[in-house]
């Protein structure tokens, strides 16, 4: 999609962001989602616009080349919080989280988009290893603020986590002062590595829309939060190139909500489901033959992902600042972490009832923590006063 094509796109999405989403008195639960009586479902994108103040482009000159990393900015005062996405994701990832951030403290957030990620160009864009990655980000706080760089704190979700662990072991960023690794541990991930090739196999390859893939993304639990998929999904997704042959792709997800909210609508006006005919959206759609595809293809990375994970705990460990480590759930600890969490090296919270995608699936929860870690260590001030859920914090 060409920066003009894109645009466009995004002069067309809705001119306010949702509410919180969340359950509502007398709503239907279908598949982890709220489906309130005669109301559609809505998967309509949300801009970037809604969530973080600026965007702009970085541009680093390296040899006889440029490269191109894209951030998302918020806030004028107080330490940085550099926020750092998973595999496949991008910084469109933080939205939500940094908007709640925002509110509770002072502070500053550029959200990045990885190495070939999202809307970054940078040349040799297939080399994603740690070494690569981690000098990328040193790079990137150099040219944005030189020799005067505010107190940096690194957070970094999945893959994101791994390579701000690296950063902060290799003392890329001088100015840094404290380490947030949301949802990655070494043992777990390294484990998790033998299944990666058949969980990407599962995921469709290709949508109709990006509302489809907006659909997709909390019906199947990657993301559990439609609020964060709205924004976060239009960084994961692309229009397909002219060249891929996707026609009758049997491995392929489309908009089955068209279909579930004309049957509700039937239903409860003459209390029979009807067989309806093909929508009209879904026939325009074919016409135009526009379909969306994955911005990274993950399986191609493979060459890189036990660098990334592997001796991560030892890293983490080692890392003279203070520490937070944001999990989804206790059994992610491997013993190298379990006997640094009874020794006091780090702080440690667990978010029940969250997925993989933390930040997204339960932003509030996540900014109350990262809120109340900065706090703690005197890195700034609340904005108001902070409830923490957390007495054991």
């Amino acid at each position: 999609m060409s920066s003009l094509e894109k645009e466009l796109f995004l002069s067309k999405l809705p001119s306010r962001p949702p509410m919180p989403s969340g359950p509502q008195h007398g709503a239907k639960m279908r598949m982890g989602l709220v489906c309130i009586p005669g109301r559609k479902r809505d998967f309509s994108p949300v801009a970037w616009n809604h969530y973080f103040e600026t965007m702009e482009d970085v541009i680093i000159t390296n040899g006889t080349g440029k490269d191109s990393f894209r951030i998302y900015k918020s806030g004028s005062d107080g330490p940085v919080l550099l926020l750092l996405h998973g595999g496949g994701h991008s910084a469109l990832s933080w939205a939500v989280f940094t908007s709640m951030i925002i509110s509770r403290v002072h502070c500053r957030v550029v959200a990045v988009d990885l190495r070939s990620h999202g809307d970054t160009k940078a040349r040799n864009a297939d080399d994603l290893s740690a070494e690569t990655m981690s000098r990328d980000i040193g790079i990137i706080v150099e040219t944005l603020y030189g020799e005067n760089s505010p107190p940096v704190v690194l957070i970094g979700h999945s893959m994101g986590g791994a390579i701000a662990v690296h950063v902060a072991a290799k003392n890329l960023v001088p100015s840094l002062v404290g380490l947030c690794v949301i949802d990655v541990v070494e043992g777990t991930a390294m484990d998790a590595l033998n299944s990666m090739q058949t969980f990407l196999r599962s995921r469709p390859k290709v949508f109709n829309s990006i509302e489809s893939a907006i659909e997709w993304s909390v019906k199947s639990g990657q993301i559990r939060n439609l609020e964060s998929a709205k924004v976060s999904m239009v960084g994961q997704v692309k229009l397909c190139e002219d060249d891929i042959n996707i026609a009758g792709s049997s491995h392929s997800f489309v908009d089955t909500a068209i279909h579930e909210e004309e049957e509700d609508e039937a239903e409860e006006e003459e209390g029979t489901v009807k067989k309806e005919k093909e929508p009209e959206s879904s026939k325009k759609l074919k016409e135009n033959k526009t379909e969306y595809t994955w911005r990274v293809e993950l399986s191609k990375t493979e060459k890189y992902w036990e660098g990334w994970f592997k001796g991560l705990s030892n890293l983490f460990l080692g890392c003279p600042i203070p520490k937070l480590l944001l999990l989804a759930g206790v059994d992610r600890l491997d013993r190298d972490l379990t006997i640094g969490q009874m020794q006091g090296k780090f702080q440690m919270q667990v978010l029940p009832q969250c997925g993989h995608a933390v930040h997204e699936d339960a932003p509030d929860k996540v900014s109350e923590a990262v809120a109340t870690f900065m706090i703690r260590n005197r890195f700034t001030e609340a904005k108001g006063e902070i409830h923490s859920s957390y007495p054991n914090f």
